[in-house]
């Protein structure tokens, strides 16, 4: 059935499940990564001047903002075993789920700039 397009099962030949993660983020995504990313800190900004202290807090205002990151720290990810050391954040599974460190590896952040 070669008529419904995006639809039809992947063939056996080519490997069984056909993997459809873009190789390109959208701007959507982008977006929506960015918007993520405003909504954590503006959590960390309300408890900080809600005035608690615990450890988690700390730790979570020693990270940059989102207008503090640049780009190739707000959608790539430091990926050991990919060439390059880095791949898209979308390509992380449940990446809209977990949290993704906010900067890279100390040693390996002159290196990759």
């Amino acid at each position: 059935m070669s008529f419904l397009g995006a639809f039809r099962s992947s063939l056996v030949q080519l490997g069984g499940r056909l993997n459809k993660i873009p190789w390109r983020m959208s701007t959507t995504r982008k977006a929506n990564m960015r918007k993520r990313l405003r909504a954590v800190d503006d959590v960390v900004g309300t408890l900080n001047t809600s005035g608690v202290h615990f450890k988690a807090l700390d730790e979570a205002l020693k990270v940059p903002t989102e207008a503090a990151m640049n780009s190739r720290n707000k959608y790539w990810v430091f990926a050991r075993n990919h060439p390059g050391l880095k791949k898209a954040a979308h390509k992380v599974p449940k990446f809209t789920k977990v949290e993704l460190p906010r900067e890279w590896p100390v040693g390996l952040r002159k290196m990759l700039k």
